[in-house]
């Protein structure tokens, strides 16, 4: 049963990501001390390419999260000239590495590298994003998998905030490999009828009207007003967008989403703020990944050890 007390609840109810993201994290920091119980320490490999200021954020977030729930922390920084085949190198030895249980390459790498091959270099056992195309056809024929960090992020919120999701009708908007697919598979595990919104679809507003769930995925600021939703629906907010404005002579930036909160707010049941909401739940399933690829690699291990 939905936990939200009226479909037509106002103001909207503000899903707090940084709340739920404690809770991810408590749950991993357990997880780790258990599996350090059995003499293993989950290691994370982050590979920084590049001086992309928003990645050295990303990056300086994600190290410190892994050192406050007990994963390792392996950075490895390079100036934006390191070549692909340099690269590929190094994962190839953080593949055969077995004190590290993830590899995360940080995403935009410099035009001169190509992401995809980079991306299908790491092993699916360490491919804490996700991204690898062997995690992907997993995760959609319903298989174990790593699953992407947002999408799995945006799941605990959903859940947390609607119960059982069975029979809704999920709209998400924007169909990347990193955000729009594997949501829309992650929804029709959990019994959602879904439909993906992108460039292409006609009359977007019209269809996104119909969503009891919407998630917005497309990197527009505001993109998304109260025109595009149904009284009573729950949004979940994934857009990260710098603006600049200037406010009483001031020249500032800011981060906004890709729903436009001061109109959707006064109309929807519950919407992830931005930022605070989808943001800190990406990383704290980054720990959580981390974690289960380290149980996952131990267990083969003893595995091979007995046979």
């Amino acid at each position: 049963m939905s936990t939200l007390e009226s479909p037509q609840r106002s103001p909207a109810r503000r899903i707090d990501g940084k709340a739920c993201a404690e809770r991810v994290l408590a749950e991993v920091a357990e997880g780790v001390r258990q599996l350090a119980s059995e003499g293993v320490t989950p290691g994370l490999a982050v590979v920084l390419v590049g001086e992309d200021p928003a990645s050295q954020v990303y990056v300086r977030n994600k190290v410190r999260q892994a050192h406050t729930v007990g994963i390792r922390s392996l950075e490895h920084r390079f100036d934006a000239d390191l070549s692909q085949a340099e690269l590929l190198a190094l994962i190839d030895r953080l593949n055969r590495d077995p004190e590290v249980s993830g590899i995360l390459v940080q995403l935009p790498l410099p035009a001169h590298i190509d992401e995809q091959a980079v991306i299908q270099a790491i092993v699916p056992a360490k491919d804490v994003d996700g991204f690898h195309c062997e995690n992907a056809g997993a995760l959609w024929q319903g298989l174990p998998a790593l699953i992407p960090c947002t999408p799995m992020g945006c799941m605990r919120l959903l859940h947390e905030t609607c119960g059982d999701l069975t029979g809704k009708h999920a709209v998400v908007v924007g169909r990347s490999n990193i955000v729009g697919k594997p949501m829309a598979a992650l929804l029709l595990q959990a019994n959602c009828t879904v439909t993906l919104v992108h460039s292409r679809s006609r009359d977007a507003a019209a269809i996104c009207r119909q969503a009891d769930i919407m998630v917005a995925a497309v990197g527009r600021p505001g993109m998304i007003d109260a025109t595009w939703l149904k009284p009573g629906a729950v949004v979940i907010d994934v857009g990260i967008n710098r603006i600049e404005e200037t406010h009483d002579g001031e020249h500032r930036t800011r981060l906004v989403g890709d729903v436009d909160h001061a109109s959707a707010e006064r109309l929807v049941a519950a919407l992830t703020p931005v930022p605070g909401g989808v943001g800190p739940m990406t990383i704290a399933c980054l720990m959580h990944n981390t974690l289960i690829a380290a149980r996952t690699l131990h267990r083969r291990a003893a595995s091979l050890a007995m046979a």
